[in-house]
């Protein structure tokens, strides 16, 4: 008969399956069964003779009555000493008998590794020994933690594989990973008995095959690979070896094996050379314990597995393969108005021959300066909306800190690097993917890595899972599920949970880039290299994943971060001491996560995440580990990662060595910024946060923090013009409200949209603008440098000089572009007098004070550029100017309403109001002092109306509790007043 494959092909101490010899089953000796007396004798005497004894000799230990005022007045005496030993000892015992219980619950049910008893390390270990060695003679001593049930036995019995890598058959993305991590966290506590049991079975003569034939259920006892593993491997993990070695073989009754829940009675299963039991049957012997019948049926099955065997004979390591590309059409030149270039097709950032000094890291990741300026533009917002309610005047966070140094540059390289368009394509591509198999009662296949490339997105699956939604197709193979860029961009915003959060950026591939799932490794992913590399990768997961726009809910765990990035995203980065916390937090999480996805019904986090059955449960937790792990903290992480994919757990580890035991996937980091994975077929160029750029970012946020107390005046504006008659402007733009630039001649109109946005950009930026931003703002998909510098030198010329013949425009030291202060806007001018109206002469002088703040609410003509072009302008998303724009006009208008109340000129008060209500209608403090103002006209009438609006205006969300708490205040009566006037 033809030879076996060995498991792993790559492993030389796996046994192999070899052509079938009669081998004698190993049966219990007399030494087993005095073992066994014997400890039965000893948990006898320890669970029944121990409590009988003290409660014959000692009593019970504790007193009759409950009076510990009177415990504390009484002397310590012999006999209060020996009831405290007595009520110790009882704990003891208590403590042992739940050991006993919690060992043999774990050895009967065959549940996996037993859970432990808090604070009772020795006692559990002797109740263990003593319970494998009083089963070791029945047929369920081989469901123990690995390493009991060998207790007494010979090394003959020893044998296991180091890793169950049979999977190489499978297709996809890491196929022959994907099993290796099941058995890995078994194989380490026995790694010195793989190598004996190995030199074991070079002795059998070659070709030991042994089947199982499935038994039909007793009862409610159903068969399964988890028992069948547990029986006869000695450990239930290794299941999916036997799945492996029959899954897509014809079985006797026509059927195959596909799923390995899904097995029938009569069915045969090949084992894993090293199986042992009773029950076995081994072939060709005359095995008089079947009938003809069965051994004809065995032999029909192991020709099958012979044929399946050629088919992937000689297969190496599971590769990589970056998706087809189908041929793009190459676009027409897109040429501006001045007869140039304007775009070049699917251009990045980092693809232009100068980066002027900005981070090159961050300039080749789009998705992760993305995610890190969308949330570093929503802390500012919220920081803003935070001090809104500070006070009227003089409060912090009108002004956000303008960062300088490193923290610029960082700030700079986001704003050239970003490709929000990409973030949303791809959410929203993965969100309708799960949609439209929720429609189609269809589960989430598991999805290994995502490829970006030029546009296209590339999904790579475990395993086939069937035809793919339209619009998405399939690949290059049955593996890969793909979607056209112009067919994700039918997609609307679907409201359905994030199917696929635990997405991250890796880095790129021949122009592709690499997103991994961490949340789908079939146990850990381990990094090596040196430190200072290994940080890097570790800072761009851990970033990207805390910000990302793909993701809804998710916990993301860090150990040995020397910069802490939890300003990040508070909400979902934390960061632990040590590893000891680590593993007690992880091994609790694992347990509440089986027991809620058994209460569920669900066989992984895929089938809990969308439609009905949605619940913060199925968020993913994601490990990083930077900090290398002992040997026996290794060991631990890997048990617990070898479910963590199922349960929507991931971890990656570092490792200075590069020998991570557990390891399912091996990657380094190289001093040249190369990731490498040779086994999976990886070479990237990684993506990476450096050291120095980590501390910028993480500067930014912490400015931004709305909970970080002021140290010191810091809501002066940037820029602040002199206002009075000498100050009169050489040109002056007017933005709040439609666009105009008096003080210029109007430009070419082929020339004209791109210089006013160009200027604008400019003016809402008086702290200079890097000529990198300038460009990706007006083509944010790239332009060539000479495009870029031919547009500097038309606005050069455009704005032309002052009369000392300086140029309006100029550079400063660091290479930004700014403007003379003899170019100024309307917004300049408005935040100048609300400043001095509040914080300067207006301060002393209540006629200055009236005036200033008048003449800054005339300035407000509407929304910033309320008249922008629709498609240009896009940068303006990542700037807080509009957050800002009608919280000052809001300032301005409150300050002058109460300048006019307090001359009891509530009318005045009212149009002050109304203006400022015309640029910030949904600013709530507004309607509030208009209500107010209103009220001090006494005229019910007016009051009830304007409650009628605001009840109109608030819709099925009601009026907000300040504004409803108002009301009540100035008129009890509203409610029937406005029932009665609707």
């Amino acid at each position: 008969m033809p030879r076996r494959r060995s498991p792993s092909p790559s492993s030389s101490t796996a046994p192999r399956n070899r052509t079938p010899q009669p081998v004698r089953v190993r049966r219990r000796s007399f030494g087993d069964f005095v073992k066994a007396f014997l400890a039965f004798v000893a948990l006898a005497v320890l669970l029944v003779g121990v409590p009988f004894a003290l409660a014959v000799t000692a009593g019970w230990p504790l007193p009759e009555t409950f009076e510990p005022m009177e415990w504390l007045k009484q002397d310590i005496s012999v006999e209060t000493f020996l009831s405290i030993l007595t009520f110790v000892v009882w704990l003891a015992w208590a403590q042992f008998t739940a050991c006993v219980l919690v060992e043999m619950k774990a050895a009967l049910s065959g549940v996996g590794v037993p859970g432990r008893v808090p604070g009772a390390g020795p006692s559990q270990l002797l109740a263990r020994q003593l319970v494998a060695a009083l089963l070791l003679v029945g047929a369920t001593a081989a469901s123990f933690a690995p390493g009991l049930s060998q207790l007494g036995q010979g090394l003959e019995g020893n044998q296991r594989p180091a890793v169950a890598a049979a999977a190489q058959q499978t297709p996809g993305f890491f196929a022959q990973q994907q099993e290796q991590a099941a058995g890995a966290a078994a194989a380490l506590a026995e790694q010195a008995s793989h190598a004996e049991a190995a030199a074991g079975s070079s002795a059998k003569q070659q070709g030991d095959t042994k089947f199982y034939r499935i038994q039909p259920p007793e009862g409610r006892h159903h068969d399964s690979l988890w028992e069948i593993s547990e029986r006869h491997l000695g450990d239930g993990r290794r299941y999916k070896e036997i799945f492996e070695l029959n899954k897509d073989r014809t079985q006797p009754d026509g059927s195959k094996l596909s799923e390995a829940s899904l097995i029938r009675p009569g069915w045969i299963m090949e084992m894993p050379g090293d199986a042992r039991g009773g029950d076995l049957v081994e072939m060709p012997d005359e095995a008089p314990e079947v009938s003809p019948e069965v051994r004809q049926q065995i032999r029909d099955y192991d020709r099958t597995g012979d044929h399946a065997q050629g088919g992937g004979a000689g297969s190496g390591a599971a590769q990589v393969s970056v998706p087809e590309q189908r041929p793009a059409p190459a676009p027409a030149p897109a040429n501006d108005h001045a007869g140039h270039q304007q775009e070049r097709q699917h251009a990045t950032p980092a693809q232009e021959s100068s980066s002027f000094g900005l981070p090159e890291a961050l300039l080749a990741a789009p998705l992760l300066a993305a995610g890190l300026l969308g949330a570093l533009g929503h802390r500012r917002r919220q920081a803003l909306w935070q001090s809104a309610f500070g006070g009227v005047g003089g409060r912090r966070g009108m002004e956000p800190p303008t960062p300088a140094g490193d923290a610029q540059d960082v700030q700079d390289a986001l704003l050239v690097g970003a490709d929000p368009e990409g973030v949303r394509l791809l959410d929203r591509s993965l969100r309708g993917l799960a949609a439209s198999l929720a429609a189609e009662s269809r589960p989430l296949p598991t999805v290994y890595a995502a490829w970006l490339s030029n546009g296209d997105l590339h999904l790579q699956l475990a395993q086939p899972s069937g035809k793919p939604p339209a619009p998405w197709q399939h690949g290059q193979d049955q593996t890969f599920w793909t979607l056209a860029k112009d067919d994700a961009g039918r997609y609307e915003d679907a409201d359905t949970a994030a199917p696929y959060p635990g997405l991250v950026s890796l880095g790129t591939m021949d122009d592709s880039r690499l997103l991994l799932n961490l949340e789908s490794v079939p146990g850990i992913v381990s990094l090596s290299g040196s430190e200072a590399d290994r940080a890097a990768v570790f800072a761009s997961v851990a970033a990207e994943l805390a910000t990302n726009g793909w993701s809804d809910r998710m916990t993301i765990t860090l150990v040995g971060f020397g910069e802490d990035l939890t300003p990040l995203a508070p909400n979902r980065l934390r960061h632990l001491d040590g590893i000891e916390a680590l593993i007690e937090t992880m091994e609790a999480e694992t347990r509440q996560r089986r027991g809620a996805l058994g209460a569920a019904g669900h066989d992984s986090v895929l089938t809990g995440r969308t439609g009905p059955a949605q619940h913060t449960r199925w968020a993913p937790h994601l490990v990083l580990l930077a900090a290398e792990p002992s040997a026996e903290d290794a060991v631990t992480l890997a048990e617990l990662a070898a479910d963590a994919s199922r349960l929507g757990i991931g971890y990656l580890v570092g490792t200075g060595s590069g020998d991570l035991p557990g390891a399912a996937w091996e990657m380094e980091i190289t001093g040249e910024g190369k990731l490498l994975a040779p086994l999976l077929g990886l070479e990237l160029d990684a993506q990476l946060l450096p050291a120095a750029q980590q501390r910028a970012v993480v500067e930014l946020f912490t400015d931004a923090d709305p909970e970080r107390g002021p140290d010191g005046p810091v809501t002066t504006p940037p820029f602040l013009v002199d206002i009075s008659e000498q100050g009169r402007p050489a040109v002056y733009a007017r933005l709040v409200g439609p666009y105009e630039i008096i003080g210029l001649d109007t430009p070419d109109g082929e020339r004209s949209a791109l210089l006013h946005e160009a200027l604008a950009l400019l003016l809402l930026h008086r702290e200079g603008v890097h000529p990198r931003v300038l460009s990706s703002a007006l083509w944010p998909r790239g332009v060539t440098d000479d495009v870029r510098e031919a547009l500097v030198e038309r606005l050069r010329a455009w704005l032309g000089t002052d009369p000392d013949g300086t140029p309006r425009l100029g550079t400063d030291d660091t290479g930004r572009l700014t403007l003379a202060k003899s170019v100024v806007s309307d917004l300049d001018v408005l935040r100048s007098l609300y400043h001095e109206a509040t914080q300067g002469r207006g301060v002393d002088s209540r006629a200055v004070r009236g005036r200033l703040l008048t003449d800054a609410l005339v300035l407000v003509r509407g929304p910033l550029l309320a008249d922008r072009p629709e498609g240009r302008y896009r940068w303006l998303t990542h700037e807080i100017v509009d957050a800002q724009l009608p919280l000052l006009v809001a300032d301005t208008g409150l300050a002058l309403s109460e300048f006019h109340l307090e001359k009891n000129r509530a009318e005045k008060a009212i149009e002050a109001i109304e203006a400022a209500l015309r640029t910030a209608p949904a600013d709530e403090r507004l309607w509030n002092e208009l209500l107010r103002a209103t009220h001090a006209l006494d005229d019910p009438e007016r009051l009830t109306a304007l409650a009628a609006d605001l009840v109109g205006r608030s819709g099925a969300r009601g009026l907000p509790p300040r504004t409803e708490a108002l009301l009540d205040e100035l008129l009890p009566a509203w409610r029937d007043a406005v029932a009665a006037a609707g």
